[in-house]
């Protein structure tokens, strides 16, 4: 099985910054692409920023020029920074990971979640 396990999160104040890290473990055979999302209260789910694993990136326009997304394949793991951060990136930040691994022998590909950490933007 894969686990991915996010650190970083916290309050701070608008203008701040604050760096998320996400690492998955497991038997896992090739990361296909890597990812941050958000959820605020009331909200879906949304896309932050995303990292295949030839290096392409892409981010929701709201955070453009001022997230950056960056990983180490070899290490499974995938950073986000944030800077100039707003009241409206408020939201529990939740990794997110195409991978590809083993049960036994058998071999699988699927998308796996962390367990969300806590963003806080405010005075």
């Amino acid at each position: 099985q894969v686990q991915l396990v996010e650190s970083g999160g916290g309050l701070v104040q608008p203008g701040g910054s604050l760096r998320l890290s996400c690492a998955a473990s497991g038997s896992i055979v090739s990361t296909h692409a890597m990812g941050w999302y958000r959820q605020a209260p009331g909200e879906e789910r949304e896309l932050v920023a995303g990292l295949t694993s030839g290096g392409s990136t892409n981010y929701v326009d709201s955070v453009k020029g001022r997230f950056t997304i960056s990983g180490d394949n070899g290490k499974n793991t995938v950073y986000l920074q944030m800077n100039s951060l707003k009241p409206d990136d408020t939201a529990v930040y939740y990794c997110n990971a195409d991978v590809s691994y083993y049960v036994g022998s058998h071999r699988y590909r699927r998308n796996h979640w962390g367990q969300g950490t806590q963003v806080t933007v405010s005075s």
